[in-house]
């Protein structure tokens, strides 16, 4: 008898027990279509319906009685997915101790079929070919970081301090047509366009839109038409699964997106590029949870290529990586920071004064030559309210949410359900005045339009987006993250509620803070000052200095006592209290070394739920994972819809979640 082809399908669904490969017989009419990569329809038994998936391989079995499903049909001819992006969502997912087709959710795009028939019409894209100017000009940045050209093209690892800075896209200074960008992302497209002119692809990961667009900006005025290829979750799926086929090609590009795009399948890829990878948008919501930063440094480890982190900070988890010695740091020839100043209240000015006179001086003065940037904690007019007489909080009546002013005299409503409070009255003294306890960024605009009469103000949050400014003088009221960038860079900086911002209940609290502020720093023009107001400590000292690193090694020294991550890993389990205890008794049973206060909890949650975390170290992730997972599909087997006659097995509920965001600590 002759051989019969099998096809090894991964099948795409939820289910951790289905997490495996299935062998189906190919039928003589799919001989052909069957190839490895490609979607395909194929029964599942066990469920009686046909589900989608991908052929994972594809062989030649010797006759034999095994019997076998036949495939039903192969969706679609393309390829998408290839060996490289299979090996990596495996190697991801167990590391996560997730399924594989949860990676694959959110690489790979959901098919479009007019995109496809559009891409099989279409011819292969060539090779670009990189102007001469721009090799040139990406060689002239890049020996600024003689280290960062080494480890390019030795396919190694490295951690950039990006230089602070606002410059023209166009290769003149004052360039007026292209906009302004980040000194940050000329230093990473020109990664790129070395790495093209070389004949390799780059992946540049950002954490949000803005950041993509100053890297695009750089992008399109350097590389041509056709060399660049957009990936992120804000396109429309014929115009993100078009892309994603692009990419597939064997001509090399340029991917940027977001988060998913670290799994993009760029040809002979060169190096995988993360910006502000303490960014908590690059870490992934949808399970298995992984961020953006581990899936890059998996990738780097299976393929081969180079691994850049760059930021104007250093976040704890890269630098433990330094000090280990796993990631280099990327040293400049000439090193770049910022005048930045800590500014407090002196002696004789009010206590509650919100902008000491040094930094309201240095404002009244810069506002002579261009924009000033003046950065607030949080959106709104007046975001927190509270008893006039007692300072209790005020809460809404109905669902217990902050109660908010959206302006002055505004009836105060709440931001949970939207109801308006107009005869509220304080639960603990019977009060009914109201004292707002915070400026938000509408209330700081009108303080400062007050002070500053005749001039320009902005305000930049998240109901009012503002990209760029112009040079003209203005007041730019932007909260954290919101700030936009100004032509020339901002005649001063000055940086409120500081001390509020510190306050948040958070482990990385300080790590963020540093990143906010050393961000918006960023922005201001050669020479400008940056004031921070309000507060001292380390973190200020780590500012002040522009020595970002130093302050998270300092985290480190005092996390490690404690074993709190990065130091350890740290994995969360959550469930009916029995699958709970059975899955940690199984776990501490199974995997020597955990300790004795490895496990934490198990403990209630509000949705009648229990919840535990579990902390190893990173040697033992491998076990660890491995055996979380088997508890997974053990408490999904017995939670199994049972056969006629005997009843459901309760409590077999597990959920687990490795590398646990800091917000769910």
């Amino acid at each position: 008898m002759p051989a019969r082809r099998v096809a090894r399908v991964l099948v795409d669904s939820p289910l951790p027990q289905l997490d495996r490969l299935f062998d189906y017989a190919v039928p003589l009419d799919l001989v052909e279509r069957a190839r490895a990569g490609v979607r395909v329809k194929a029964p599942l038994r066990s469920a009686g319906r046909t589900v989608e998936g991908w052929i994972v391989e594809v062989i030649d079995e010797e006759p034999s009685d095994r019997p076998l499903s036949d495939l039903e049909d192969v969706v679609s001819p393309i390829a998408v997915l290839p060996p490289s992006l299979y090996a990596l969502a495996r190697k991801v997912s167990d590391r996560a101790a997730g399924s594989v087709s949860g990676i694959l959710k959110v690489a790979v795009p959901r098919r479009m079929v007019r995109a496809e028939k559009a891409h099989l019409a279409a011819d292969a894209p060539p090779h670009p070919a990189v102007p001469a100017e721009s090799i040139a000009w990406a060689r002239t940045r890049l020996a600024a970081f003689p280290d960062a050209a080494q480890i390019l093209h030795e396919h190694g690892r490295g951690a950039l301090t990006a230089p602070p800075g606002v410059e023209a896209v166009g290769a003149v200074p004052d360039d007026t047509t292209g906009g302004y960008v980040g000194a940050w992302a000329q230093l990473l497209v020109a990664m790129a366009v070395d790495l093209l002119a070389r004949g390799r692809s780059t992946v540049i990961v950002v954490p949000d839109h803005r950041d993509q667009d100053h890297v695009e900006k750089v992008l399109r005025a350097r590389l041509p038409e056709g060399a660049t290829v957009r990936l992120d979750a804000r396109q429309s799926g014929p115009a993100r699964y078009a892309a994603y086929l692009r990419v597939l090609a064997e001509a090399p590009c340029v991917v940027v997106g977001n988060r998913s795009a670290v799994y993009a399948p760029a040809s002979d890829l060169g190096a995988v590029l993360v910006w502000d990878d303490g960014d908590p948008l690059l870490a992934e919501p949808l399970s298995p949870g992984v961020h953006a930063r581990d899936a890059a440094l998996v990738r780097q480890e299976l393929e081969g290529c180079a691994l850049v982190f760059a930021g104007h900070t250093r976040s704890t988890d890269v630098e433990r990586l330094v000090s280990v010695g796993w990631i280099r740091e990327i040293a400049p020839v000439r090193r770049v920071i910022p005048k930045t100043l800590l500014s407090a209240t002196r002696e004789g000015e009010g206590r509650g004064q919100r902008i000491p006179s040094a930094a309201f001086a240095a404002a009244r003065e810069a506002l002579e030559h261009g924009p000033v940037l003046v950065q607030v904690a949080r959106p709104g007019y007046a975001p927190v309210l509270v008893c006039a007489s007692c300072r209790l909080p005020a809460r809404c009546e109905h669902c217990g949410g902050p109660l908010h002013a959206a302006r002055h005299g505004a009836v105060p409503s709440c931001r949970w359900c939207g109801r308006s409070a107009p005869a509220w009255r304080c639960a603990q003294c019977e009060a009914t005045s109201l004292r707002m306890a915070s400026s938000g960024s509408e209330r700081t605009a009108d303080e400062l339009g007050r002070a500053f009469p005749g001039v320009r103000v902005i305000v930049a949050d998240g109901d009012h987006p503002v990209s760029e400014v112009d040079a003209r003088p203005a007041l730019v009221v932007a909260t954290r993250g919101a700030e936009p960038i100004a032509a020339g860079g901002y005649r001063a900086v000055v940086l409120l509620d500081a001390e509020r911002m510190l306050l948040a209940e958070e482990l990385r609290i300080g790590e963020s803070c540093l990143r906010w502020w050393s961000n918006a720093a960023a922005l201001a023009a050669p020479g400008a000052p940056v004031h921070l107001v309000g507060v001292a400590g380390p973190v200020a000292r780590a500012f002040a200095t522009w020595n970002q690193s130093a302050y998270a090694r300092s985290e480190l020294a005092e996390r490690t006592p404690l074993r709190m991550p990065p130091v350890v890993r740290v994995a969360a389990l959550e469930g009916d209290r029995r699958a709970v205890t059975d899955a940690l008794a199984v776990l501490q049973r199974e995997v020597d070394g955990l300790g004795d206060g490895a496990v934490l909890g198990p403990v209630e949650t509000q949705d009648g739920t229990v919840r535990a975390l579990v902390r190893f170290d990173y040697a033992r992730g491998t076990a660890v994972t491995q055996n979380l997972r088997s508890s997974v599909i053990a408490a999904a087997l017995r939670s199994r819809r049972p056969a006629k006659g005997r009843p459901r097995s309760p409590g077999n509920t597990l959920r687990v979640r490795v590398d646990v965001p800091d917000l769910d600590l």
